[in-house]
C-alpha cells in the first residue's frame, strides 16, 4: 500500500530503531531520564526557549500550553479550522474550562486586523480574551506558512493587549523548510509552542510544548494531572532525537514529491491552492466523484488517501515515500479521475 492518508503513518527506520534499543534510560516522573532531559533541552535551544516538556501526543502538548497560556474561564482566539478546536474533542473547554471563538477559517492567510478587533477585554460580564492560537503550518489550510510577517504583527497585537501567543507547530520545520525561516524566530515570537516528532520527522511518538523554564514546571504538572507522565521514556526520546539529527534535512524532498502530485493532478481541477509543503489539499466541490467515491477507488489500486468531509480530500507525503511510491500515486490517481 501507498499511504498517503498522514505523515503520522511513517515507520520507524532501522537507524531510528538501533537509538531506541540503545537509549539510556531512568524514570521521567523523577526527571531522571537521561535521553527525555537530552531531548527537551535539545529542543528548547532550537527555539531560543528556557524548557521543552516531553508529552505522548500533539494534543496533550497542545492542551498543556493553552492552560498555560489561558486561564479556566478565559477566551482563547483561533481560526475556525485550528487543530485545538477541530480535532482534540473540545478538550479546551472539557479540561481547560477555556472558551473559544474563531476567525473565519482562512488557513495561513490570516488578517491580524481582524484578529485584534475580536480581542475582547475584561469586564461587563463579558469572557476576557488572554490568549491567541495559531497553527504552523496549517493542517486544514493544505500545509500553508504562515508569512513571518503576519505572525509578527500577531505578536504586536498581543503585547499590545496584554495577552499571550501559543503556536501549534506540529509542522513547523515544514515551514523552516519552506521558507527558511530560523527556527529560534520561530520560538521568539510565541509564549509557548508546541512540536511534534511524530509528523513529517518520522518518529513512532511524541511531541513538546517549549516556553519558558516557569511555564514549563507548571506544565509538568499539568501533563501529571491529563495522565502523561511516563517511567522510562528514553525509549522514545531517543526516536524524536534521531529524528531530529537525520530528518530534519530531508524535508525538502517531501514538498518536491507534493508539488509533483499536484502539478499532475491540476489538470483535473481538484488541487485547492498553492502546495507549499508536504500536503496537497483536494477540493471535489465540482468534480464527478466525492471523497469517499475517490478514496475508495484508489484503495482497489494500493493507495490510501485521507477523507476530511464528504467533499474534501487530502494527500500527504512523508519518510515511507520515494519517487517511485509518488508516480504509482500519480498513476493511480489519474485513472481513477479519468475514469471518474
Amino acid at each position: 500500500m501507498i499511504d498517503l492518508r498522514s505523515d503520522t503513518v511513517t515507520r520507524p527506520t532501522a537507524g531510528m530503531r538501533q537509538a531506541i534499543a540503545e537509549a539510556e534510560v531512568g524514570d521521567d516522573v523523577y526527571g531522571e531520564d537521561p535521553t527525555v532531559n537530552a531531548l527537551e533541552a535539545e529542543v528548547a535551544e532550537l527555539f531560543g526557549h528556557e524548557a521543552a516538556l516531553f508529552t505522548p501526543t500533539g494534543s496533550m502538548a497542545n492542551q498543556i500550553a493553552l492552560q498555560l497560556v489561558a486561564p479556566r474561564g478565559t477566551e482563547l482566539l483561533c481560526d475556525a479550522d485550528a487543530h485545538v478546536v477541530t480535532y482534540e474533542t473540545g478538550a479546551a473547554a472539557a479540561l481547560g474550562g477555556i472558551s473559544t471563538r474563531t476567525w473565519p477559517a482562512v488557513g495561513a492567510a490570516i488578517d491580524a486586523d481582524q484578529v485584534a478587533a475580536m480581542v475582547r477585554p475584561d469586564g461587563y460580564h463579558a469572557v476576557p480574551t488572554t490568549a491567541i492560537a495559531v497553527e504552523q503550518t496549517h493542517n486544514r489550510g493544505g500545509g500553508g506558512v504562515i508569512p513571518l510577517a503576519t505572525l509578527r504583527e500577531l505578536r504586536r497585537i498581543a503585547d499590545g493587549a496584554g495577552l499571550r501567543l501559543h503556536c501549534d507547530g506540529a509542522r513547523i520545520w515544514h515551514a523552516h523548510a519552506a521558507d527558511g525561516v530560523p527556527l529560534k524566530e520561530y520560538g521568539a515570537l510565541f509564549d509557548t509552542l508546541s512540536v511534534c516528532l511524530s509528523k513529517g520527522l518520522g518518529a513512532p511518538v511524541g511531541s513538546l510544548v517549549i516556553g519558558s523554564a516557569e511555564r514549563i514546571a507548571a506544565g509538568r504538572v499539568i501533563r501529571k494531572r491529563l495522565g502523561g507522565g511516563m517511567r522510562q521514556a528514553g525509549v522514545l526520546a531517543a526516536a524524536g532525537r534521531y529524528a531530529l539529527k537525520h530528518h530534519l534535512g530531508r524535508l525538502a524532498d517531501d514538498h518536491a514529491r507534493a508539488a509533483r502530485l499536484a502539478e499532475e493532478l491540476a489538470p483535473f481541477g481538484v488541487v485547492a491552492g498553492a502546495v507549499r509543503t508536504n500536503i496537497v489539499p483536494l477540493d471535489l466541490t465540482k468534480a464527478p466523484y466525492d471523497a469517499p467515491t475517490i478514496a475508495a477507488a484508489a484503495r482497489k489500486d494500493g493507495v490510501l488517501v485521507s477523507v476530511l468531509g464528504p467533499r474534501t480530500a487530502r494527500l500527504v507525503t512523508h519518510l515511507d515515500l520515494d519517487d517511485s511510491a509518488v508516480d504509482r500515486a500519480i498513476e493511480v490517481l489519474t485513472r481513477v479521475a479519468r475514469g471518474a
